[in-house]
């Protein structure tokens, strides 16, 4: 009999940490369930002093919020998020609560459903929808919740709550609109907090926006070929940015960012000294924002936040809503319910959509491209939306298509061997990672994809389902 290798006892190990870290995340878990029913017995103790005293009804909720939050060191926000959630697990989503003790759920996967179900609880509550819908609520949200992550579980809830409630979601997009806003908190140091509450659409375009400027400026950083033909000053070595053609390719969707303020660039501090400009990531997205926004000047030669809009977005929208026939919630892909009003402005205003049909699960089976290799690319995106690693959210904009089975070796270019993975998931399966870390990719007939990782386990993530608006 063989004794065990020093790398057989290095898997076991890694093994054994693996799982106790798992068994200590629903421990965990069960435990945030148990807290969360101390709130809700707190909750009962609170509205039977609001019912024998109404009057106070205000100040009883303020009072104790203000407790809780002084006594576990935790801000005033939080616990209101906490206790609402703890609500909703006790007026309208038991089988969340009961998955929540078992440690099936985090709190954060908690949080998200309770937030989801506002909107059918809203509906039911003005008699817009059966009782009954909140069950089918909480069955649709769990299948996904129970195997996945906060974060796709809150885009999955979102879904399913507007296709629920039909009609109850345009309301809810025009009554969030108006709450629209932007607010400055001064920070040490001379910093401050400058926050905006937009329309989701809108500030995911403006993200996608400021990250691919932000990537030009490294891009050009690393290549220190900011413009072929700048001019340094023989004193200082800096670039004017009276020394800048911006209809240079290298600056094509850049403008924006370098547009300059007296002799310098807002977006770089160090006034151009490009071989010593260190920034990160984040503070060069910092500098974009602040150069666009100063700079831009609102008028209507510049249009709208539509017309300005060239970020890459996926939405899907039925053609009699696109038609103007009805108002059904259009889909962000990847985000959720899109107000139909937006989905037909971007359409009037973009050449780059794609026909999809759905079969009646809401599956993607056909595009209306002709070119083969083009079409397989249209499938693939309409199909994965995201990153097809277990939990991964990255768009599939920003992701590679890879083959499962590594063409090198044999995969062929087919459907059923292709998926979107991050750049970050993708070089996970590259053959120069060692053995003992290196994960495989297969797809199964049903276009899920499993994962085996290095200690062999499975994991599978099966391709997003779209909700259908009926």
């Amino acid at each position: 009999m063989s004794r065990p290798t020093d790398i057989d006892l290095d898997l076991e190990e890694r093994r054994r940490v693996l799982d106790a870290w798992v068994s200590k995340k629903r421990e965990i878990a069960r435990l945030e369930a148990e807290a969360a029913e101390l709130l809700i017995e707190q909750i009962a103790l609170h509205d039977s002093e609001v019912s024998a005293t109404p009057f106070h009804r205000d100040a009883i909720y303020r009072s104790m919020v203000a407790e809780f939050s002084a006594a576990g060191h935790v801000s005033k926000g939080s616990i209101e998020f906490a206790f609402a959630d703890a609500r909703a697990l006790l007026t309208h989503l038991p089988e969340v609560r009961s998955a929540f003790a078992a440690g099936s759920l985090s709190a954060a996967h908690v949080r998200e459903i309770a937030r989801a179900s506002a909107l059918v609880d809203e509906a039911i509550r003005n008699r817009k929808a059966d009782p009954a819908v909140m069950a089918l609520f909480e069955a649709a949200v769990l299948v996904v919740a129970e195997r996945d992550t906060a974060a796709r579980t809150r885009a999955h809830a979102r879904q399913v709550a507007a296709a629920l409630t039909g009609e109850t979601l345009l309301d809810r997009h025009r009554r969030a609109a108006s709450e629209r806003s932007v607010t400055v908190k001064p920070l040490d140091d001379g910093l401050a907090l400058l926050t905006a509450v937009l329309p989701e659409w809108v500030a995911n375009a403006i993200a996608d926006r400021l990250s691919r400027l932000t990537r030009e400026v490294v891009r050009a950083r690393k290549t220190r070929e900011f413009h072929p033909s700048r001019s340094y000053s023989e004193e200082s070595d800096t670039i004017s940015p009276r020394d800048i053609d911006l209809d240079d390719p290298v600056f094509d969707g850049f403008e924006e960012a370098v547009i300059a303020s007296g002799d310098t660039f807002a977006t770089d501090p160090e006034v151009e000294h490009f071989p010593t400009d260190d920034r990160t990531w984040a503070q060069i997205q910092a500098d974009l924002f602040s150069d666009l926004l100063l700079t831009a000047d609102p008028s209507a030669a510049h249009g709208t936040a539509l017309d300005g809009i060239h970020a890459r977005v996926q939405v899907t929208v039925a053609a009699s809503t696109l038609a103007g026939a009805d108002d059904r919630p259009a889909q962000l892909d990847g985000h959720g319910p899109l107000h139909p009003d937006v989905a037909r402005e971007l359409a009037g205003r973009n050449t780059g959509w794609s026909r999809l049909f759905l079969d009646a699960h809401g599956m993607v089976v056909e595009t209306d491209t002709y070119t083969p290799t083009e079409s397989m690319r249209r499938f693939l995106r309409a199909r994965d939306q995201h990153c097809r690693f277990p939990g991964c959210r990255m768009p599939v904009h920003r992701c590679d298509i890879d083959h499962n089975h590594d063409h090198a070796l044999g995969g062929r270019t087919r459907l059923d061997n292709l998926g979107h993975f991050c750049r970050a998931h993708h070089t996970l399966k590259h053959p120069d990672i060692p053995d003992a870390h290196r994960w495989t990719a297969h797809q199964e007939r049903d276009g899920s994809i499993t994962w085996h990782s290095p200690l062999g386990r499975d994991y599978s993530d099966p391709p997003p389902r779209r909700v259908m608006f009926v």
